[in-house]
């Protein structure tokens, strides 16, 4: 069976190219340009891995992430905060959350399927 892949990202051309790097990967992937929208995502389709930017127009990143740690049905996906915010602020901010990882933008298109595939038990 495939991996499942949920990316979570307001900029088009970011979205656009990490979902055709995890597809050319053998990845299943469910996109959403918002928080709210990737939430309601992740509850339907309960990927095996989501990929969130911390800055997005209606909520943080973090914020998110923590909404769906508190949910038993999404509360053990991993999640992997794709940022260009590498400042220390920004690392601190998502350093509490369980089960996630942080990978700087501009990504490697050449490692980034490998370096998600990674982040899945």
């Amino acid at each position: 069976m495939d991996k499942r892949a949920l990316i979570v990202d307001d900029n088009g051309n970011n979205l656009l190219l990490e979902k055709d790097l995890l597809e050319v990967a053998g990845f299943e992937v469910f996109v959403a340009q918002d928080a709210s929208s990737g939430i309601a995502v992740a509850k339907k389709e309960k990927p095996d891995i989501i990929i969130m930017d911390v800055r997005l127009p209606d909520m943080r990143g973090s914020e998110a992430a923590r909404i769906l740690r508190q949910d038993k049905e999404t509360s053990d996906i991993p999640i992997v905060f794709v940022t260009a915010s590498v400042m220390v602020e920004g690392r601190e901010e998502i350093k509490d959350i369980s089960n996630s990882g942080f990978i700087g933008k501009p990504i490697n298109t050449r490692t980034f399927a490998k370096e998600i595939s990674e982040f899945i038990k």
